[in-house]
């Protein structure tokens, strides 16, 4: 996409704790699942030797940020405590840092004080599935760290979301929701926002696919955009696959995110997301 094809001012830079990130040119972000339940096989790292190798490929194979979550996510997925949560990531997270000091860390997390101890450790942005309704501190307690926030909608918990899918206007719903939360987010001074439509979360498959095709129409709200699609049942339910045959379609709904001008890439598989990004910055 040329200059001139951008209407909407988008900001491209993160202040991490201090370090800046520049976002213009799309970065890949490595998903580092420390669960036993993910949906997809391939993710599910349970020793740290194992996730340090997998980090260590992740790094080397050109991830800007690496992700790190301990509490799954999927449809269904079953409840942890805190302290599971918390026993699952931060020594993960501690180790990362000590054997790749200068690595970019994001904590997956909807709760605050996981966050806030992830962040003491060497994280410096906060991807919260929730958008805050998850933890009534989450906000307050980014602002006081400092670091980035990512942005996700979503309507109910992974429990239940899969029955929340009825939207009269999906993005006029969405946007409204994002225009909430920043607001409440600017008021506990957080100043780097990134937005994550939730491509998969109480949204149908043709919802989903729907905001994959739209994803300018928040450029609008002016702040750098995530894109969150890797092996998820978008692709796996519509080609009547698994996960771990969802790599290619995973390729081709990357492709078409990035041609939006979207910044950051979420993935399983790193090699594959640079090199679409490499294909494809020449437009």
């Amino acid at each position: 996409m040329k200059p001139k094809d951008k209407p909407f001012y988008k900001k491209n830079l993160l202040n991490l704790n201090g370090d800046l990130l520049d976002i213009s040119s799309p970065k890949v972000m490595g998903i580092l699942n420390i669960t036993p339940d993910s949906f997809y096989s391939g993710s599910r790292y349970n020793d740290l030797k194992t996730i340090i190798e997998k980090s260590k490929k992740m790094l080397e194979d050109g991830a800007t940020i690496l992700d790190i979550g301990g509490y799954s996510s999927r449809p269904g997925a079953s409840t942890i405590s805190v302290k599971e949560e918390y026993d699952r990531v931060i020594p993960v997270i501690k180790e990362i840092k000590k054997e790749f000091p200068f690595s970019i860390l994001s904590i997956d997390t909807f709760r605050a004080e996981v966050a806030e101890a992830a962040v003491n450790e060497g994280a410096t942005i906060v991807n919260d599935i929730s958008g805050g309704e998850g933890d009534k501190n989450m906000f307050s307690v980014v602002g006081k760290l400092k670091v980035a926030y990512i942005l996700m909608h979503m309507r109910g918990t992974p429990l239940n979301m899969n029955q929340l899918t009825e939207y009269k206007n999906l993005f006029k719903e969405i946007t409204l929701y994002f225009q909430n939360k920043i607001e409440a987010l600017k008021e506990q001074n957080v100043k780097d926002i990134i937005l994550d439509t939730g491509i998969g979360f109480a949204k149908t498959i043709k919802q989903n696919l729907e905001l994959l095709n739209n994803l300018k129409y928040f450029d609008l709200l002016g702040l750098p955009m995530l894109v969150g699609v890797s092996r998820k049942a978008t692709i796996y339910k519509t080609l009547n696959i698994t996960p771990d045959q969802a790599l290619n379609g995973t390729t081709i709904l990357n492709s078409l995110a990035l041609t939006q001008n979207i910044n950051l890439l979420r993935v399983h598989d790193v090699k594959e997301a640079v090199e679409t990004i490499k294909l494809l910055k020449p437009f």
